[in-house]
């Protein structure tokens, strides 16, 4: 079903521990930023809310968290309605981008605060803040400073101190944004390792597609205000139910047509040069239907002996070879789009073309989508 030409999923999940119904979130009681989310979550997900700045993404979660309040609609947690609860009763854990550590206190000082604000003794305290920092791998750190510490150190603590009180709910802004990449990489695996060994529901914001992709168990595509796609990483990749889902998940080759016939599961497009293909309808409906149709750059193979006997070849030209160590990435012109990417693997049999030169290439029509112009 689709409103307004977006796709509505189906959030509706039995005993959700998170949940959104029909929420909307205006700044200025005229535009939405938010706008009828309903989305639902089981206990234990990790669960990413992924999209461009401005989509909507961070106003859900400071909503969830209590720090924004929703115009319309009803926040759950656990079954409980929380919009009126205030967000240090929520026993919500909260990890931020720039930590957000106390810069006077210790380590462990900052680890202990919200177990004081819980009112729990002394030697109950210790022992949570040692087993936090034990989690994290920062048993040694508790009597340094904040500013002795390095960024990714920082980060640890900021988690540390999210999981000190055993929340059975974790938020996540952008923590990993001001890390260097194999940090962020490493970060990555012990945030996940952690929410699922620990059973802890979270919810994760970015605007990092590759984290989303590599953490997630569902990701929440988000654009003006509205969920895109709701699904795990590998349908959204290989399946994306609009254009926005598929150029913003990955990289993504489109071609503009119109759908000349619809046939099944199969309809065929002529596209804006004369030329024509089969593809899967995904959200056109009817003959004369404008189109995008989207095919991965790695699913398009251009040599001969590799060419399936049902695959729909189109004449290409070689615009530039980009070596990237374990694979070949390939722009060409093809249909008249000048910047149509082919990847293909670095192994002993690959094949370098050059620039100029002129190829057959082809795919599958299963793996081309027609979707939404």
């Amino acid at each position: 079903m689709t409103q307004q030409g977006v796709l509505l999923t189906d959030t509706h999940i039995e005993d959700a521990f998170v949940e959104f119904q029909r929420v909307q979130k205006s700044y200025d009681g005229e535009n939405l930023v938010v706008k009828d989310l309903n989305l639902a979550m089981p206990k234990g997900e990790f669960l990413t809310m992924l999209g461009p700045s401005g989509s909507g993404k961070t106003t859900c979660l400071m909503m969830l968290a209590g720090f924004e309040t929703a115009t319309h609609g009803e926040i759950l947690l656990d079954g409980k309605p929380i919009n009126n609860i205030p967000p240090h009763k929520r026993g919500i854990g909260m990890v931020f981008q720039n930590y957000a550590l106390f810069p006077h206190m210790t380590v462990a000082e900052n680890l202990a605060f919200p177990l004081e604000v819980r009112k729990l003794d002394k030697s109950t305290r210790e022992a949570k803040v040692k087993r936090a920092l034990d989690m994290v791998q920062m048993g040694a750190f508790g009597n340094r400073r904040p500013a002795q510490l390095s960024g990714g150190q920082q980060q640890r603590i900021a988690l540390a101190r999210a999981l000190v009180f055993e929340p059975e709910l974790v938020l996540m802004d952008e923590p990993l944004g001001a890390l260097d990449k194999q940090l962020r990489e490493h970060m990555q695996f012990e945030i996940t390792r952690l929410a699922h060994e620990l059973g802890i529901t979270t919810v994760y914001v970015t605007h990092d597609q590759t984290e989303a992709l590599t953490m997630s168990d569902r990701v929440a595509v988000f654009d003006d205000g509205r969920i895109q796609q709701l699904a795990p990483p590998d349908q959204l990749y290989e399946e994306p139910e609009n254009s926005f889902v598929a150029q913003f998940i990955g990289e993504n080759n489109t071609m503009e047509g119109v759908v000349k016939s619809i046939d099944g599961d199969t309809c065929l497009v002529q596209l804006d040069d004369g030329s024509e293909i089969d593809a899967v309808p995904i959200n056109v409906h009817n003959p004369g239907d404008r189109t995008k149709v989207s095919i991965r750059p790695e699913r398009v193979e251009f040599n001969k002996d590799r060419l399936h006997a049902d695959a729909h070849t189109l004449k290409a030209t070689v615009k530039e070879f980009i070596y990237m160590g374990d694979v070949f990435r390939f722009r060409m012109s093809v249909a008249g789009n000048d910047e149509f990417i082919v990847k293909t693997r670095n192994a002993p049999d690959a094949v370098r073309l050059q620039p100029g030169q002129e190829i057959d290439i082809g795919w599958l029509a299963k793996d081309c989508r027609a979707l939404d112009a």
